[in-house]
Protein backbone atom coordinates (compact mmCIF):
# COMPACT_ATOMS: atom_id res chain seq x y z
CA UNK A 1 0.00 0.00 0.00
CA UNK A 2 1.85 3.28 -0.80
CA UNK A 3 1.26 6.51 0.42
CA UNK A 4 -1.01 8.52 -1.63
CA UNK A 5 -3.81 5.72 -0.73
CA UNK A 6 -2.35 5.34 3.37
CA UNK A 7 -5.34 5.52 5.74
CA UNK A 8 -5.04 7.67 8.89
CA UNK A 9 -4.94 6.87 12.51
CA UNK A 10 -8.90 6.08 13.46
CA UNK A 11 -10.89 7.57 16.25
CA UNK A 12 -13.70 6.19 18.56
CA UNK A 13 -16.93 8.18 18.38
CA UNK A 14 -18.69 7.97 21.52
CA UNK A 15 -20.95 5.69 20.53
CA UNK A 16 -18.25 3.25 19.44
CA UNK A 17 -18.11 3.70 15.85
CA UNK A 18 -14.99 4.10 14.66
CA UNK A 19 -14.42 7.70 12.47
CA UNK A 20 -10.98 9.35 10.04
CA UNK A 21 -9.54 11.52 11.79
CA UNK A 22 -9.56 14.92 9.66
CA UNK A 23 -6.73 17.17 8.70
CA UNK A 24 -7.66 21.45 9.78
CA UNK A 25 -8.26 21.59 6.17
CA UNK A 26 -10.54 19.41 5.57
CA UNK A 27 -11.99 20.01 9.05
CA UNK A 28 -13.06 23.62 7.96
CA UNK A 29 -14.35 22.27 4.55
CA UNK A 30 -16.61 19.83 6.53
CA UNK A 31 -17.92 22.74 9.03
CA UNK A 32 -19.21 24.73 6.58
CA UNK A 33 -21.09 21.81 5.19
CA UNK A 34 -22.36 20.69 8.45
CA UNK A 35 -22.87 24.34 9.07
CA UNK A 36 -25.04 24.95 5.74
CA UNK A 37 -26.79 21.71 6.38
CA UNK A 38 -27.56 22.99 9.91
CA UNK A 39 -28.80 26.66 8.18
CA UNK A 40 -30.83 24.35 6.15
CA UNK A 41 -32.40 21.92 8.86
CA UNK A 42 -33.41 25.35 11.07
CA UNK A 43 -34.97 27.03 8.34
CA UNK A 44 -36.56 23.56 7.37
CA UNK A 45 -37.77 22.97 11.34
CA UNK A 46 -38.63 26.88 11.04
CA UNK A 47 -41.58 26.71 8.27
CA UNK A 48 -42.56 22.99 9.34
CA UNK A 49 -43.33 24.81 12.77
CA UNK A 50 -45.20 27.56 11.16
CA UNK A 51 -46.96 25.50 9.20
CA UNK A 52 -47.86 22.92 11.45
CA UNK A 53 -51.04 25.37 12.53
CA UNK A 54 -52.55 25.64 9.15
CA UNK A 55 -51.85 21.39 8.77
CA UNK A 56 -53.62 21.09 11.91
CA UNK A 57 -56.65 23.31 11.24
CA UNK A 58 -57.22 21.63 7.57
CA UNK A 59 -56.79 18.28 9.74
CA UNK A 60 -59.27 19.74 12.05
CA UNK A 61 -61.62 20.65 9.09
CA UNK A 62 -61.95 17.50 7.68
CA UNK A 63 -62.73 16.18 11.27
CA UNK A 64 -65.63 18.81 11.39
CA UNK A 65 -67.65 17.18 8.13
CA UNK A 66 -70.57 15.61 8.94
CA UNK A 67 -70.90 12.29 7.21
CA UNK A 68 -73.26 14.01 4.76
CA UNK A 69 -70.19 15.11 3.43
CA UNK A 70 -67.76 12.53 4.23
CA UNK A 71 -69.48 9.41 3.58
CA UNK A 72 -68.39 8.15 6.43
CA UNK A 73 -71.61 7.26 8.90
CA UNK A 74 -70.79 6.59 12.42
CA UNK A 75 -71.77 2.68 13.72
CA UNK A 76 -72.06 3.46 17.61
CA UNK A 77 -72.81 -0.77 17.80
CA UNK A 78 -69.22 -1.11 16.43
CA UNK A 79 -67.07 1.51 17.39
CA UNK A 80 -68.87 1.39 21.16
CA UNK A 81 -69.95 -1.97 22.15
CA UNK A 82 -67.73 -4.32 19.71
CA UNK A 83 -70.32 -5.46 17.62
CA UNK A 84 -69.31 -6.83 14.32
CA UNK A 85 -71.05 -5.91 11.11
CA UNK A 86 -72.54 -9.44 10.78
CA UNK A 87 -74.41 -8.95 14.68
CA UNK A 88 -75.27 -5.72 13.58
CA UNK A 89 -76.66 -6.47 10.29
CA UNK A 90 -78.79 -9.20 12.06
CA UNK A 91 -80.11 -6.65 14.29
CA UNK A 92 -80.99 -4.81 11.67
CA UNK A 93 -82.98 -7.44 10.08
CA UNK A 94 -84.12 -8.54 12.89
CA UNK A 95 -86.35 -5.12 13.39
CA UNK A 96 -87.33 -5.64 9.62
CA UNK A 97 -89.35 -9.36 10.06
CA UNK A 98 -90.62 -7.81 13.83
CA UNK A 99 -92.29 -4.78 12.40
CA UNK A 100 -92.78 -5.80 8.72
CA UNK A 101 -93.20 -9.51 8.54
CA UNK A 102 -93.98 -10.16 12.19
CA UNK A 103 -97.33 -11.48 13.87
CA UNK A 104 -100.03 -9.03 12.50
CA UNK A 105 -101.71 -9.39 16.38
CA UNK A 106 -99.06 -8.35 18.41
CA UNK A 107 -95.93 -7.33 16.21
CA UNK A 108 -96.20 -5.97 12.62
CA UNK A 109 -96.93 -2.49 11.65
CA UNK A 110 -97.21 -3.04 8.41
CA UNK A 111 -100.78 -3.95 6.62
CA UNK A 112 -101.33 -4.72 3.12
CA UNK A 113 -105.13 -3.96 1.87
CA UNK A 114 -106.93 -5.33 -1.27
CA UNK A 115 -106.38 -2.86 -3.46
CA UNK A 116 -102.55 -3.48 -3.20
CA UNK A 117 -101.77 -0.17 -0.92
CA UNK A 118 -100.52 -0.32 2.49
CA UNK A 119 -100.70 1.19 6.01
CA UNK A 120 -98.98 1.48 9.23
CA UNK A 121 -101.24 1.53 12.07
CA UNK A 122 -101.88 3.32 15.20
CA UNK A 123 -102.93 0.12 17.34
CA UNK A 124 -103.56 1.97 20.55
CA UNK A 125 -105.67 5.01 18.62
CA UNK A 126 -107.18 2.66 16.64
CA UNK A 127 -106.11 5.06 13.38
CA UNK A 128 -103.31 5.37 10.66
CA UNK A 129 -101.00 8.82 10.73
CA UNK A 130 -99.15 10.32 8.38
CA UNK A 131 -96.40 10.29 10.79
CA UNK A 132 -96.21 6.80 10.62
CA UNK A 133 -97.00 6.37 6.90
CA UNK A 134 -93.39 8.64 6.76
CA UNK A 135 -91.90 6.67 9.04
CA UNK A 136 -91.95 3.76 7.50
CA UNK A 137 -91.29 5.03 4.15
CA UNK A 138 -88.15 6.54 5.60
CA UNK A 139 -87.25 2.74 6.83
CA UNK A 140 -87.79 1.55 3.69
CA UNK A 141 -86.20 3.63 1.55
CA UNK A 142 -83.07 3.27 3.73
CA UNK A 143 -83.34 -0.38 3.44
CA UNK A 144 -83.95 -0.50 0.11
CA UNK A 145 -87.56 -2.05 0.19
CA UNK A 146 -89.09 -0.18 -2.94
CA UNK A 147 -92.09 -2.75 -2.98
CA UNK A 148 -93.29 -1.83 0.59
CA UNK A 149 -92.38 2.10 0.28
CA UNK A 150 -94.67 1.59 -2.88
CA UNK A 151 -97.63 0.47 -1.06
CA UNK A 152 -97.20 2.95 2.04
CA UNK A 153 -97.47 5.86 -0.62
CA UNK A 154 -99.89 4.64 -2.24
CA UNK A 155 -102.13 4.45 0.72
CA UNK A 156 -100.92 8.02 2.04
CA UNK A 157 -101.84 9.95 -1.79
CA UNK A 158 -105.19 7.52 -2.27
CA UNK A 159 -106.91 7.79 1.24
CA UNK A 160 -105.20 11.27 2.66
CA UNK A 161 -103.92 13.66 0.24
CA UNK A 162 -106.53 16.30 -0.35
CA UNK A 163 -107.39 16.94 -4.22
CA UNK A 164 -109.41 19.71 -3.23
CA UNK A 165 -110.67 22.38 -1.20
CA UNK A 166 -108.41 25.23 0.90
CA UNK A 167 -106.30 22.52 2.02
CA UNK A 168 -105.88 20.61 -1.27
CA UNK A 169 -101.88 19.85 -1.42
CA UNK A 170 -101.58 18.83 1.80
CA UNK A 171 -102.72 15.30 3.64
CA UNK A 172 -104.95 14.33 6.18
CA UNK A 173 -103.17 13.60 9.59
CA UNK A 174 -105.03 10.22 10.14
CA UNK A 175 -107.48 7.91 9.25
CA UNK A 176 -109.19 4.55 9.81
CA UNK A 177 -107.25 1.55 8.66
CA UNK A 178 -109.45 1.64 5.59
CA UNK A 179 -108.42 5.14 4.79
CA UNK A 180 -111.67 6.69 5.84
CA UNK A 181 -113.09 8.78 8.42
CA UNK A 182 -115.27 6.05 10.06
CA UNK A 183 -113.62 3.29 11.93
CA UNK A 184 -115.10 -0.67 11.47
CA UNK A 185 -117.20 -0.11 14.65
CA UNK A 186 -118.86 2.81 13.19
CA UNK A 187 -116.76 5.41 15.65
CA UNK A 188 -115.52 8.29 13.75
CA UNK A 189 -112.18 9.42 13.25
CA UNK A 190 -112.06 13.11 14.13
CA UNK A 191 -109.40 15.86 12.68
CA UNK A 192 -109.09 15.93 9.05
CA UNK A 193 -106.58 18.64 8.99
CA UNK A 194 -102.58 17.70 7.66
CA UNK A 195 -99.85 17.77 10.46
CA UNK A 196 -96.47 19.13 8.60
CA UNK A 197 -94.02 16.66 10.69
CA UNK A 198 -96.28 14.02 8.19
CA UNK A 199 -95.34 15.85 5.03
CA UNK A 200 -91.43 17.12 6.08
CA UNK A 201 -91.10 13.15 6.55
CA UNK A 202 -92.52 12.34 3.14
CA UNK A 203 -90.91 14.87 1.18
CA UNK A 204 -87.49 13.73 2.56
CA UNK A 205 -88.15 10.17 1.91
CA UNK A 206 -89.70 10.78 -1.61
CA UNK A 207 -86.14 12.67 -2.38
CA UNK A 208 -84.36 9.63 -1.12
CA UNK A 209 -86.13 7.32 -2.68
CA UNK A 210 -85.59 9.64 -6.51
CA UNK A 211 -82.21 9.58 -5.76
CA UNK A 212 -81.89 5.88 -5.05
CA UNK A 213 -84.44 4.05 -6.85
CA UNK A 214 -84.92 7.28 -10.03
CA UNK A 215 -88.37 7.89 -10.80
CA UNK A 216 -91.38 6.15 -12.29
CA UNK A 217 -94.27 7.48 -13.22
CA UNK A 218 -97.46 9.51 -11.35
CA UNK A 219 -97.26 8.95 -7.93
CA UNK A 220 -93.99 7.84 -8.52
CA UNK A 221 -92.24 10.17 -10.01
CA UNK A 222 -90.79 10.63 -6.64
CA UNK A 223 -88.79 13.55 -7.06
CA UNK A 224 -91.67 15.20 -8.52
CA UNK A 225 -94.08 14.93 -5.96
CA UNK A 226 -91.18 15.27 -3.38
CA UNK A 227 -91.34 19.07 -4.98
CA UNK A 228 -95.00 19.38 -5.32
CA UNK A 229 -95.30 18.54 -1.63
CA UNK A 230 -92.47 20.78 -0.15
CA UNK A 231 -93.89 23.91 -2.43
CA UNK A 232 -96.99 24.03 -1.09
CA UNK A 233 -95.75 23.87 2.49
CA UNK A 234 -94.12 27.20 1.23
CA UNK A 235 -96.72 28.63 -1.06
CA UNK A 236 -100.30 27.93 0.54
CA UNK A 237 -100.95 31.49 1.12
CA UNK A 238 -99.81 32.28 -2.66
CA UNK A 239 -103.10 30.40 -3.39
CA UNK A 240 -105.83 33.23 -3.67
CA UNK A 241 -108.35 30.26 -2.63
CA UNK A 242 -106.46 29.38 0.74
CA UNK A 243 -108.82 30.38 3.10
CA UNK A 244 -108.25 29.32 6.11
CA UNK A 245 -105.08 27.04 5.20
CA UNK A 246 -101.75 28.77 5.78
CA UNK A 247 -97.80 27.80 4.94
CA UNK A 248 -96.10 24.89 6.87
CA UNK A 249 -93.01 26.72 6.84
CA UNK A 250 -93.51 30.32 8.09
CA UNK A 251 -92.03 33.15 5.45
CA UNK A 252 -91.83 35.58 8.38
CA UNK A 253 -89.99 32.91 11.41
CA UNK A 254 -88.55 30.14 8.85
CA UNK A 255 -89.97 27.59 11.24
CA UNK A 256 -92.29 24.74 10.96
CA UNK A 257 -95.71 25.38 12.92
CA UNK A 258 -97.45 22.69 14.26
CA UNK A 259 -100.58 23.12 12.06
CA UNK A 260 -101.14 25.13 8.88
CA UNK A 261 -104.40 27.03 10.37
CA UNK A 262 -105.08 28.67 13.58
CA UNK A 263 -104.61 28.24 16.29
CA UNK A 264 -101.64 25.98 15.33
CA UNK A 265 -99.69 28.02 12.66
CA UNK A 266 -99.12 31.10 15.54
CA UNK A 267 -96.96 28.08 17.32
CA UNK A 268 -94.48 25.00 16.96
CA UNK A 269 -93.51 21.53 17.91
CA UNK A 270 -89.58 21.42 18.57
CA UNK A 271 -89.86 17.80 17.48
CA UNK A 272 -91.03 18.76 14.10
CA UNK A 273 -87.87 20.66 13.44
CA UNK A 274 -85.71 18.67 10.84
CA UNK A 275 -82.16 20.57 10.33
CA UNK A 276 -80.67 17.91 8.80
CA UNK A 277 -83.47 17.41 5.76
CA UNK A 278 -83.47 21.53 5.47
CA UNK A 279 -80.16 21.20 4.41
CA UNK A 280 -80.44 19.11 1.98
CA UNK A 281 -84.32 20.69 0.68
CA UNK A 282 -82.30 23.60 -0.19
CA UNK A 283 -79.37 22.15 -2.01
CA UNK A 284 -82.32 20.14 -4.12
CA UNK A 285 -84.60 23.62 -4.99
CA UNK A 286 -83.85 25.35 -8.24
CA UNK A 287 -85.89 28.41 -7.76
CA UNK A 288 -83.16 31.01 -6.20
CA UNK A 289 -86.51 32.82 -3.48
CA UNK A 290 -87.14 29.36 -2.41
CA UNK A 291 -83.54 28.42 -2.02
CA UNK A 292 -82.54 31.32 0.24
CA UNK A 293 -85.56 31.08 2.25
CA UNK A 294 -84.89 27.25 2.21
CA UNK A 295 -81.35 27.55 3.35
CA UNK A 296 -82.56 29.66 6.34
CA UNK A 297 -84.20 26.64 8.16
CA UNK A 298 -81.68 24.95 9.33
CA UNK A 299 -80.02 27.98 10.96
CA UNK A 300 -83.48 29.36 12.61
CA UNK A 301 -84.21 25.44 13.91
CA UNK A 302 -80.97 25.47 15.84
CA UNK A 303 -81.66 28.76 17.47
CA UNK A 304 -85.08 27.30 18.41
CA UNK A 305 -83.14 24.37 19.97
CA UNK A 306 -81.01 26.45 21.89
CA UNK A 307 -84.13 28.58 23.50
CA UNK A 308 -86.29 25.43 24.13
CA UNK A 309 -83.70 23.25 25.79
CA UNK A 310 -83.56 23.77 29.58
CA UNK A 311 -80.18 24.70 30.95
CA UNK A 312 -80.31 22.42 33.66
CA UNK A 313 -82.27 19.39 32.05
CA UNK A 314 -81.99 20.07 28.12
CA UNK A 315 -85.67 18.84 28.28
CA UNK A 316 -87.41 20.88 25.28
CA UNK A 317 -91.82 20.95 25.79
CA UNK A 318 -94.14 19.23 23.68
CA UNK A 319 -95.43 22.66 22.12
CA UNK A 320 -93.35 25.95 22.20
CA UNK A 321 -93.14 29.45 20.80
CA UNK A 322 -91.45 30.35 17.80
CA UNK A 323 -89.16 31.85 20.75
CA UNK A 324 -88.65 28.33 22.22
CA UNK A 325 -91.10 29.16 25.08
CA UNK A 326 -93.21 26.22 26.73
CA UNK A 327 -96.44 26.77 25.17
CA UNK A 328 -99.76 24.94 26.43
CA UNK A 329 -103.43 25.65 25.24
CA UNK A 330 -106.60 24.26 26.54
CA UNK A 331 -107.63 21.78 23.85
CA UNK A 332 -103.94 20.40 24.30
CA UNK A 333 -103.46 20.46 28.02
CA UNK A 334 -100.07 19.61 28.94
CA UNK A 335 -98.14 20.05 26.36
CA UNK A 336 -95.93 22.74 28.15
CA UNK A 337 -94.34 19.92 29.64
CA UNK A 338 -91.71 17.01 28.24
CA UNK A 339 -93.77 14.71 26.74
CA UNK A 340 -94.42 11.76 24.01
CA UNK A 341 -92.96 14.26 21.04
CA UNK A 342 -90.83 15.69 22.38
CA UNK A 343 -89.15 12.36 22.81
CA UNK A 344 -87.55 12.81 19.33
CA UNK A 345 -85.79 16.05 20.53
CA UNK A 346 -83.34 13.81 21.87
CA UNK A 347 -82.07 12.83 18.29
CA UNK A 348 -83.27 15.33 15.49
CA UNK A 349 -80.51 17.27 16.64
CA UNK A 350 -77.96 14.42 16.92
CA UNK A 351 -78.62 13.29 13.32
CA UNK A 352 -78.42 16.98 12.28
CA UNK A 353 -75.22 16.87 13.70
CA UNK A 354 -73.74 13.29 12.68
CA UNK A 355 -74.29 14.39 8.69
CA UNK A 356 -73.70 17.95 9.08
CA UNK A 357 -71.65 19.07 12.09
CA UNK A 358 -72.98 22.50 11.63
CA UNK A 359 -73.79 23.14 14.78
CA UNK A 360 -71.38 22.34 18.12
CA UNK A 361 -73.98 23.28 20.77
CA UNK A 362 -75.52 20.01 20.06
CA UNK A 363 -72.49 17.87 21.84
CA UNK A 364 -73.66 20.06 24.73
CA UNK A 365 -76.96 19.83 24.84
CA UNK A 366 -76.67 15.81 24.09
CA UNK A 367 -74.48 15.37 27.02
CA UNK A 368 -76.97 17.42 29.31
CA UNK A 369 -80.02 15.90 28.71
CA UNK A 370 -78.46 11.95 28.77
CA UNK A 371 -76.85 13.03 32.12
CA UNK A 372 -80.41 13.96 33.37
CA UNK A 373 -81.72 11.18 32.21
CA UNK A 374 -78.93 8.80 33.56
CA UNK A 375 -79.58 10.81 37.27
CA UNK A 376 -83.15 9.41 37.02
CA UNK A 377 -82.50 5.70 37.47
CA UNK A 378 -83.59 2.66 36.02
CA UNK A 379 -87.12 3.71 36.77
CA UNK A 380 -87.27 6.59 34.40
CA UNK A 381 -90.56 8.34 33.47
CA UNK A 382 -91.84 8.49 30.02
CA UNK A 383 -92.67 12.73 30.85
CA UNK A 384 -90.91 15.30 32.75
CA UNK A 385 -91.72 19.12 33.60
CA UNK A 386 -88.80 20.36 31.28
CA UNK A 387 -87.78 21.51 35.05
CA UNK A 388 -87.05 17.58 35.48
CA UNK A 389 -89.95 16.95 37.75
CA UNK A 390 -91.50 13.22 36.77
CA UNK A 391 -95.13 13.17 35.01
CA UNK A 392 -96.98 9.93 34.88
CA UNK A 393 -97.37 8.38 31.77
CA UNK A 394 -99.29 5.68 29.83
CA UNK A 395 -96.24 3.04 28.90
CA UNK A 396 -93.21 2.25 29.44
CA UNK A 397 -90.30 4.87 27.79
CA UNK A 398 -89.22 2.47 25.07
CA UNK A 399 -88.98 5.48 22.85
CA UNK A 400 -87.74 7.62 24.44
CA UNK A 401 -84.74 5.17 25.87
CA UNK A 402 -84.03 4.60 21.90
CA UNK A 403 -83.64 8.24 20.99
CA UNK A 404 -81.82 8.50 23.82
CA UNK A 405 -79.37 5.92 22.24
CA UNK A 406 -79.25 8.39 18.92
CA UNK A 407 -78.67 11.14 21.14
CA UNK A 408 -75.12 9.45 21.46
CA UNK A 409 -74.19 10.49 18.01
CA UNK A 410 -73.39 13.98 19.29
CA UNK A 411 -72.71 13.01 22.73
CA UNK A 412 -69.10 12.50 24.54
CA UNK A 413 -68.76 8.79 24.50
CA UNK A 414 -68.68 8.79 28.33
CA UNK A 415 -72.20 9.76 28.38
CA UNK A 416 -73.11 8.13 25.03
CA UNK A 417 -72.10 4.34 25.20
CA UNK A 418 -74.54 3.44 28.47
CA UNK A 419 -77.23 4.50 26.13
CA UNK A 420 -76.19 2.76 22.84
CA UNK A 421 -75.92 -0.34 25.05
CA UNK A 422 -79.77 0.58 26.24
CA UNK A 423 -80.43 0.55 22.73
CA UNK A 424 -78.82 -2.58 21.40
CA UNK A 425 -80.37 -4.57 24.68
CA UNK A 426 -83.99 -3.04 24.16
CA UNK A 427 -86.94 -5.72 23.13
CA UNK A 428 -88.97 -4.62 20.54
CA UNK A 429 -92.00 -3.56 21.36
CA UNK A 430 -95.37 -5.50 20.97
CA UNK A 431 -98.86 -5.45 21.50
CA UNK A 432 -101.06 -2.03 22.27
CA UNK A 433 -97.66 0.56 22.41
CA UNK A 434 -95.52 -0.86 19.33
CA UNK A 435 -96.49 2.00 16.74
CA UNK A 436 -94.69 4.91 18.37
CA UNK A 437 -92.11 3.56 20.21
CA UNK A 438 -91.66 0.68 17.80
CA UNK A 439 -90.52 3.34 15.09
CA UNK A 440 -88.55 5.11 16.73
CA UNK A 441 -86.61 2.31 17.95
CA UNK A 442 -86.47 1.59 14.47
CA UNK A 443 -85.29 4.84 13.22
CA UNK A 444 -82.83 4.90 16.59
CA UNK A 445 -81.33 1.51 15.42
CA UNK A 446 -80.61 2.68 11.88
CA UNK A 447 -78.90 6.14 12.89
CA UNK A 448 -76.56 4.86 15.16
CA UNK A 449 -75.91 1.77 13.05
CA UNK A 450 -74.45 3.95 10.14
CA UNK A 451 -77.64 3.01 8.46
CA UNK A 452 -79.63 6.26 8.40
CA UNK A 453 -77.76 7.57 4.99
CA UNK A 454 -78.21 10.81 2.54
CA UNK A 455 -78.94 9.95 -0.76
CA UNK A 456 -78.38 12.39 -3.52
CA UNK A 457 -76.15 14.91 -4.38
CA UNK A 458 -74.38 17.13 -1.62
CA UNK A 459 -72.40 19.71 -3.09
CA UNK A 460 -74.16 23.26 -2.98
Amino acid sequence: MNASTSLVPRETSPGGARCPQRSPQRAHAQQRVEGNALHLASVRALLLFALAPIACGVARAAETKGAALTGDYPNLFKTYLGKTDAEVAAKIDSAWQHFFRGDPETQSLYYVLDDGTAYVPDINNRDVRTEGLSYGMMICVQLDHQEEFNRIWKFAKKYMYKKEGPFRGYFTWHTAYNGSMTRADGSEVRGAGPAPDGEEWFVMSLFFASHRWGDGEGDLNYGGQAREILHTMMHKEDEPDHGPATNMLRRDVHQVDFTPHLPGSNFTDPSYHLPAYYELWWRWTKNADDRAFLKALAPASHELFHNAANLKTGLMADYTSFDGKPASFGWRPGHANFRYDAWRTLANPAVDWMWWRSDPWVVQQSNRVLTFLASQGDNLSPCFTVEGEPIEGFDKPVGLVATAGAAALAADRKMGEPWVRKLWELELPEGRYRYYSGLLTFLSLLQVSGNFRVYGPVSP
